[in-house]
Formats: C-alpha cells, structure tokens, sequence
C-alpha cells in the first residue's frame, strides 16, 4: 500500500526528538527506529548508529541500475529545536493534520524532507523501480546543536560508507516563493559559516561607590557596541551574484552589482532571500557579568553569533580583532567555514528541470543560506551540497518563519509536490 506522504511526516513529529543543545536531548532513537522500519519494508537494508545513548543515525544505500555513475546522498536531520506548549495554539508534537497542513514541530525543520524522502523510497518498492545512480541515505541525529552525534560523527568516524558520493541534497532550498505573482525557487548553493566567538573583558575589581577606569563591564559595553555599530562590507560570492542576476530578470528587475543595496531595495520582498548574505554579520546575543549590584566585577563576558561568507573569513576575524581595545580577548566557542557548491552543474540542471517538470512557471535561482546546516559536515568529504527539499507553498504561507518558530506547520498539497519532484530528481 502506497505511503502517504502526509501521515508519514505527521508520525515522525510524535516522535518528541526535541534538541536542547550542549547534549541534552529526548534523543532520536525510537524516530530513529522507525525510519528503519519503513526502510525495511520497501526493500532497503538500514544501519542504526549510536555515538552516545540514544542519539541514533540511520544509514542505507539503495543501488542504482548504473554504477558507473557517482552517488549522490540524501540526508535529513531527525532532531528538532524545542517547543513550549504555552505559546502554541496546538500541540507541538500531536502531528494533527487538518486544514490541508500537518502542523507540530519539524514539519518545515525538517520531518518534511525525511517523509518525502521515505515515500519516493516506497513508490520505487511497490512499481519496482530503482534509480539509476547508487542513493545513499542518513537520517541524523543532532543537527539542531554541532552534529556531534550526528553529521560530523559521521564523517568523523564512517566516512568510507560516502565513498562514491559526489553530491547530496538536504534542507532549506527549492521552496516556491511568490513575487508579485512570480514563483521563485530558491536551491541552496551556499551558506555563511557559523564562527561564534567569546568575547572576555578584563579589568580592575572594586566597590560600586568608587571611581574605577579599568571597569570590564564599560571595557565590554563600549566594545559591544563598537562591533554592533560596524558597518561590514559587500562581498558578493557566486552564489548571491547569480541569485541577483537571476532574481532580477525573473522579476523585470534592474540589476546593478555596483550598487548592491540598491538592487536589494528594487527587489522587493525577494530581497530577503539575500539580504543576509551579501555582508558577513557579527551580532552581540549574550552577556554575563557581575555578582552584586554594588560590585565591580574583574571579569565581564560575551558571545558573538559571527557568520562568515565564502573566502571572507580571514578578513572578518582581522576586523573584529581591530575593533578590540586592550583588555578584552576574543576566543572561538564554534569555528565551521562557509561552504558553497558550484551552480553550474549537471546537478543543479536536474533539481532545476526536476522543478520545471512539476510547476512549468518555475523561476529556478541558487541562494546562500544566512544560517547553517549539515552540509558543513558533509562538505569535508568533498561533496557538493545544495539545500533541495522541494515544496510548492500558497502564496500568503512565510515558510520561513516556520523553521523554529511558533506553530510549525507543512502544506499537505506541497509535501506531495515535493514528492513527485524528489521523484524525478532521484531517478534521473
């Protein structure tokens, strides 16, 4: 009996796999357990890989009819980010389908893209078609933290169970989004990296009554500022250039790569597919300092959440250094590299015709992810990765406010127009 698409992703979000960070997790294993299960039952032998207690990743390969060809990997993450009940109008993890969506959390972030993967997996069983390239499969644990029970572990530890694979495809990408009535496809060529760093001021400690020049937290405030107040440059990579360029001639839009804030501003509400990404970003997000209101501490700290574009890494760490005054070090807490996957592919072709096959109004352009995935994982094994997990959204739905957010739902008819394109994608 066929899958249903919907049902699948709604089963996957009762599993409560909720990622608090720093190792505390309710853990991917019985989700973990069930992908297995639906794997077996349409023909494809899983492997369950534990790194700790039950942080569970499911691996399989699926053979294609030609192995002269390479690999391409398809990878979902199991984990989701937590969710308070309090502020939701339904539960967050009752997986309830009604009015057309699958609501709960992981819908969009991403028991989506698993669900639509495990029902290509079973059209294949019931018609007996096999792609014709090897498909290598990994369900994930622990992306919603650093991957270090999941995406990295994998790389880390069974990287030869990747060999072949030149490509893969995951999250965050070829989602329609609507422009003055043109559908955007946005597939995910690139992403910032992540670079959060801890910033440590250093002064005199004393009593609050008492005048005192060497004060760590005015040293960090004043630096804080400073570093929120700077202005970063624009750094076009390939990915945004070719985003403007595309996004500007679907949409009648003038173009100038001089002027990139003004492009941005004539492109309207398409502008906040990139307007993340055309300047690194070093935002201020957390400070501790102090014990009592009327002591001066010695010590005053914050966390900086720094993301990086392509080739700019190098030139940001330089320009926070010199915006630090003597007294206050910088250290990284988290230091992954921006990634970025060439457009012009074969690969990127066929998500792009996979798209026009389905919605022949497809305006089909790479993007850069302002935030990060496991393709930095996946990326060190010289794999090219593109955020492909495909949906057709009604006009008035901001999926991207979904991911994370309050009241997470899918469309139901998009699940299954991200099936039928998977489908094609795969099989090609």
């Amino acid at each position: 009996m066929p899958l249903d698409v919907a049902q699948v992703c709604a089963q996957l979000i009762r599993f409560d796999t909720t990622n608090r960070g720093g190792g505390d997790s309710a853990g991917e294993r019985e989700a973990a357990e069930h992908v297995a299960a639906l794997l077996q039952d349409n023909g494809v032998q899983p492997m369950l890989l534990e790194p700790a207690p039950r942080r569970t990743n499911v691996l399989a390969r699926i053979a294609g009819t030609d192995p002269s060809l390479p690999a391409l990997l398809v990878q979902s993450h199991l984990d989701v980010v937590p969710a308070d009940p309090a502020e939701w109008s339904f539960d967050p993890f009752a997986g309830e389908i009604r009015d057309g969506f699958v609501h709960g959390r992981g819908a969009v972030d991403m028991k989506d893209m698993a669900a639509m993967t495990l029902a290509v997996i079973n059209r294949w069983h019931t018609e007996g078609r096999r792609p014709r390239r090897d498909i290598v499969l990994a369900f994930v644990a622990d992306e919603e933290d650093q991957g270090a029970y999941g995406a990295h572990w994998l790389v880390e530890h069974h990287a030869a169970y990747f060999a072949g694979v030149q490509a893969a495809i995951s999250e965050s990408g070829a989602f329609s989004y609507d422009v003055d009535g043109v559908r955007l496809y946005p597939i995910g060529t690139a992403e910032r990296g992540t670079s959060h760093m801890k910033l440590t001021a250093t002064g005199r400690a004393g009593h609050g009554s008492r005048r005192n020049d060497q004060n760590a937290v005015t040293a960090l405030a004043t630096t804080l500022a400073r570093i929120a107040a700077h202005q970063h440059p624009v750094r076009l990579t390939p990915t945004v250039e070719a985003f403007l360029v595309g996004a500007g001639k679907a949409l009648g839009v003038e173009v100038d790569l001089d002027d990139v804030d003004a492009t941005l501003a004539r492109l309207g509400p398409a502008a906040k597919l990139a307007e993340n990404t055309v300047r690194c970003s070093t935002t201020p997000t957390m400070l501790q300092a102090g014990y009592k209101v009327n002591v001066i501490p010695g010590t005053a700290t914050a966390q900086l959440d720094v993301r990086t574009l392509p080739g700019t890494v190098d030139e940001l760490v330089a320009t926070i250094d010199s915006l630090l005054p003597p007294g206050v070090t910088r250290e990284f807490l988290e230091h992954q590299p921006p990634v970025e996957a060439p457009v012009d592919t074969p690969w990127f072709t066929a998500m792009a015709d996979a798209l026009r096959d389905e919605d022949p109004a497809a305006a089909v352009v790479p993007y850069c992810l302002g935030g990060g995935t496991d393709a930095k994982a996946f990326s060190r094994l010289g794999i090219h990765c593109y955020g492909f997990s495909p949906l057709r959204l009604p006009v008035d739905f901001d999926y991207r406010a979904m991911a994370h957010g309050v009241d997470e739902r899918v469309p139901v008819a998009g699940l299954e127009f991200g099936v039928r394109v998977l489908d094609r994608f795969l099989s090609s």
